[in-house]
């Protein structure tokens, strides 16, 4: 039984996520949360949030042992762009995407 926690419109962008996704994904989820934990990365502390959206979801909605769970999958996806400008030189202005990410985490009772 695969159990999952999304968040969307998070404030950073899908490339900066996709980079910690890898050491996280196919652990358990006690020592995914470790390393989550230790990363120096904003979009750690994002993720670790969700996995324990996730875990949390598990418990209290399926009643899964909360031990034995494991992290099956991290999808990132882009979510809409904030466009914003910026003054530059002789009276121009350049345009700022400031990136959102939708990130879903997957979480089921599987061997690590």
């Amino acid at each position: 039984m695969d159990v999952k926690a999304t968040g969307r419109y998070m404030r950073i962008s899908p490339q900066k996520v996709r980079k910690i996704v890898g050491a996280v994904k196919g652990r358990p989820v006690e020592s995914g949360l470790h390393v989550l934990k230790f990363m120096p990365q904003k979009a750690s502390g994002v993720v670790e949030k969700i996995v324990r959206s996730a875990v949390a979801n598990a418990d209290h909605n399926l009643g899964l042992d909360v031990d034995a769970l494991v992290i099956k999958n991290i999808i990132v996806n882009e979510g809409p762009m904030l466009k914003r400008f910026r003054p530059r030189a002789r009276g121009r202005a350049t345009r700022i995407l400031k990136r959102t990410s939708h990130i879903t985490v997957i979480v089921g009772e599987g061997s690590a």
